[in-house]
């Protein structure tokens, strides 16, 4: 890489454009090659007799994308960090400080350390394009701003927005930021370069000069919560920050306290220290670590196409989805909302009508919120269509078949649809536990068959599983899982089996909850224990409700049958089954439910229903949580050294977080484990099983690592 042709002054009369335009990279970072060659630049035009400087990305759809991940990634110790970051605001300071009017003409990603940069300039102009995104996301990554974010956006800004980018990470459209005073003015893409040049002529005209870049607060109230209330605003960010994280998140709690002690400091410098100082104590911990990882994850899975070979799956343009009820018009929705036409067949008009309100109320609440307008609800809505009939099937480009999880009905209908598509048609099936091997031993073309499991809701969850069955070709597999990214969703490629790889590892947590409570756990304490100790989104008895009882118990009997001796299943299956509760959708499971669905608490009467005691709560939280969380990581052993139910570690800790909310910050299940050491995991297995049975005993894979501790991740 040239980075002197990467980052270059190109004159233009009295203004000079710093044209940024990293050679052999999609997108433009602030790694310390570019940095140095910034701190040139800088110094040139210190010397210079320019009148305005205009920044400018030669890159489409990207500004600067933020600092250089890698290295962040690779620097273990306080003192590493320091030495990136004094320079770094040495070099943003001696930008900021230039004699001349800067002005940050931004088209695309300004985010991280990009947004910074830009803060330091005297003018933002930003494009009104959708790809044009600005904002602070260190803490997705365990981090806070440290190239002057802390400092600089809530000068500008005030603290109240400020806060909100910064504590949640968020990226903002430009005319958000317009409204905020983070950017000037938005233009159309077209037209930045134009506009940017008025400004500069402005400039050059004595008309506009250098700005003052402390904050001035708009209205009434934005001076209240800058003065007087400001402590109010302090305090309530904290208690958001802590509802939200729990705790487990150091990053947010971490930017708070900088943004405090810096606020309305008039010593610069002095501020940037203190940031930098709280950077260093985030940036060496193993939760930044661990979320780093997780982006890399994320960042290959866009690079992937399913499969080991080269093979490129279909543009998706046109589909149809077999069955309208809550799962099939949340599909609808999804694919629609990227622009994919849809076509819903059901077997009367009523079912229809619920697939098209499934799919509105999705949009409604965003009209709702604010984030869309009613025209472009309308838009999207009219990518829809509705059908009892097979007519139009023959110029899908997939079929995904979403109806009751029954395997005689599935076939039945599938192999129906097959003949009114064309033979090249991808057909897949929406299911959590049926086999797809077996779903598509009837159809003319099982190459072309593949299963395509969402989870509910459908709008919210983000992982989608691609199930290869025996047969299925590459060219199925990634059209699914291109198809799965289009729709904004992360796909995870398993090998057909039972339970997949979300439901079979969730499921020894869930049947070893049962055990607990028979243990004297209560439902509360249960739950409690592995949310607020261990960071679960939800615990299992709350899980078990909202998946449905019946369902759940269902699913634990086959496991059972599918994995024979080495499965134990509590005597409580039996006692729910019998009960006849439902959980969330019958209003009444662990929980209580009101009749919109929201929780009132746990029904007590369920220990006595299901024949248990008064909960002693004597188990300790080490127990309970090493009781269900090593009964995961034992068949996750299985399912990925033994079975082969995906290839890499980073299927299993990425499907887990995905599609369970397993808590980022330990990086996954297998990074979790990797954390404790196969060893130590064994041992205690192998104890709990000597006390509790065979259910502990550890599997073959996981005690051949643990001869040599081996970890997961080698």
């Amino acid at each position: 890489m040239s980075i002197q042709e990467s980052l270059k002054l190109v004159p233009q009369g009295e203004v000079v454009f710093m044209e940024w335009d990293l050679i052999g990279e999609k997108v433009n970072k602030l790694s310390s090659p570019v940095m140095a060659r910034l701190k040139e630049l800088v110094a040139e035009l210190k010397a210079s007799k320019y009148k305005a400087v205009i920044l400018i990305s030669k890159k489409s759809n990207i500004f600067i994308a933020g600092a250089d991940i890698d290295e962040i990634k690779k620097l273990t110790t306080r003192e590493a960090f320091l030495e990136k970051l004094s320079p770094a605001h040495e070099i943003l300071n001696s930008l900021e400080d230039l004699p001349m009017p800067v002005i940050a003409a931004i088209n695309g990603a300004c985010l991280g350390g990009g947004c910074e940069l830009v803060m330091a300039c005297d003018y933002r102009i930003a494009t009104d394009d959708k790809s044009t995104r600005i904002g602070l996301p260190e803490v997705n990554l365990g981090i806070i701003p440290g190239f002057g974010g802390c400092v600089r956006m809530p000068r500008m800004v005030g603290l109240q927005a400020a806060l909100d980018i910064i504590l949640a990470g968020k990226q903002v459209p430009a005319e958000k930021a317009r409204k905020i005073g983070l950017v000037d003015q938005v233009v159309p893409a077209s037209q930045l370069r134009e506009a940017a040049l008025a400004l500069a002529q402005e400039i050059v005209d004595g008309k506009k000069g250098k700005r003052q870049k402390h904050f001035v607060g708009r209205g009434v109230l934005n001076k209240l919560l800058d003065g007087p209330l400001r402590s109010v605003v302090f305090k309530q960010a904290r208690k958001m920050v802590l509802k939200q994280s729990k705790g487990f998140y150091p990053a947010p709690l971490k930017a708070l306290q900088v943004i405090r002690k810096t606020y309305g400091m008039k010593n610069r410098n002095k501020a940037l220290q203190l940031e930098a100082e709280g950077f260093c104590e985030v940036a060496v911990t193993d939760i930044s670590k661990n979320l780093i990882e997780l982006f890399y994850i994320m960042e290959a899975v866009k690079k992937q196409t399913g499969t080991s070979a080269p093979t490129k799956g279909r543009n998706v343009k046109k589909m149809a989805v077999l069955g309208a009820g809550v799962m099939g018009g949340g599909i609808a929705q999804v694919a629609a909302d990227k622009d994919v036409e849809v076509h819903m067949k059901d077997i009367n008009h009523d079912a229809i009508a619920r697939g098209f309100k499934q799919a509105k109320s999705i949009w409604d609440k965003r009209v709702q919120r604010g984030r869309m307008d009613k025209y472009e609800l309308e838009r999207r809505m009219s990518f829809i269509s509705g059908t009892l009939d097979f007519q139009g099937f023959q110029n899908m480009d997939v079929v995904v078949e979403a109806i009751v999880e029954d395997m005689e009905i599935k076939k039945k209908v599938l192999a129906e649809t097959s003949r009114h598509c064309a033979p090249d048609v991808v057909l897949a099936t929406n299911t959590s536990s049926l086999s797809v091997t077996e779903m598509g031993s009837g159809l003319p073309h099982p190459e072309n068959f593949v299963g395509m499991h969402f989870f509910n809701p459908v709008d919210k969850m983000p992982l989608v599983e691609v199930i290869r069955g025996e047969k299925t070709k590459d060219e199925a597999v990634a059209t699914i899982f291109e198809l799965a990214k289009k729709m904004g969703k992360t796909p995870v490629v398993v090998k057909d089996g039972p339970g997949f790889l979300v439901n079979r590892l969730l499921l020894p947590w869930m049947s070893e909850a049962l055990f607990l409570l028979e243990d004297g756990m209560s439902v509360e304490q249960l739950d409690r224990i592995y949310t607020h100790q261990f960071g679960m989104p939800m615990g299992p008895c709350r899980l078990m409700d909202e998946v449905g009882l019946d369902v759940g118990m269902k699913v634990l009997k086959i496991f059972k049958k599918a994995f024979g001796e080495r499965i134990q299943v509590s005597k409580l299956v039996e006692k729910v089954e019998d009960s006849k509760r439902l959980g969330r959708k019958g209003g009444k499971g662990f929980y209580l439910y009101d009749e919109k669905g929201k929780e009132t608490g746990v029904d007590q009467s369920i220990y006595a229903e299901l024949g248990l005691g008064a909960a002693t709560n004597k188990l300790t939280d080490k127990e309970v949580v090493e009781r269900g969380m090593f009964a995961m990581i034992n068949e996750a052993a299985l399912a990925l050294v033994e079975d082969r139910i995906v290839e890499k570690p980073e299927d299993v800790d990425l499907a887990m977080i995905m599609g369970t909310g397993f808590p980022p910050f330990r990086g996954g299940l297998l990074r979790y484990a990797d954390s404790l050491g196969t060893t130590y995991i064994c041992q205690e297995l192998e104890m709990y099983s000597s006390r509790l049975g065979k259910r502990f005993a550890p599997t073959t894979p996981l005690v051949n690592m643990a001869k040599s501790n081996r970890k997961f991740y080698s």
